[in-house]
């Protein structure tokens, strides 16, 4: 179940995420750092539809070191989610077609699992 304060922070941060992936479509010559932000922003909103983002870091920093990955497909998910966002951060240089895709793609992925949760939050 969810409360009403990790739903009001997940769908703030997943608007926010939309947000920033149309500003980086309108001003390219920002994109790389709008792009990244979007990234993040969507990261975090699956943060809080699924449960108190501080645990949830603690639990991928954990599992991020392990030499062999997790059985748990959403903790394998989002293991992935935090290494792609840690290698965007560390690019020099960008090809702003690809981080878009990638962007895109994530924002898409937090919507879908944002909508999903809180709908079961809202019905019941």
């Amino acid at each position: 179940m969810m409360d009403d304060y990790r739903r009001g922070w997940a769908l703030r941060y997943l608007r926010e995420a939309k947000a920033e992936l149309e500003a980086a479509r309108k001003m390219p010559y920002m994109a790389p750092s709008l792009l990244l932000e979007a990234i993040r922003k969507a990261r975090n909103a699956i943060y809080y539809s699924l449960g108190e983002p501080a645990f949830i870091e603690l639990l991928i920093r954990g599992e991020a070191g392990k030499p062999k990955p997790t059985d748990d497909a959403v903790l394998r998910f989002l293991v992935e989610i935090e290494e792609v966002v840690q290698q965007l951060s560390q690019l020099e240089e960008v090809n702003d077609e690809a981080m878009m895709r990638q962007a895109d793609t994530l924002v898409q992925i937090a919507t879908d699992i944002v909508e999903t949760l809180t709908e079961d939050a809202t019905e019941t």
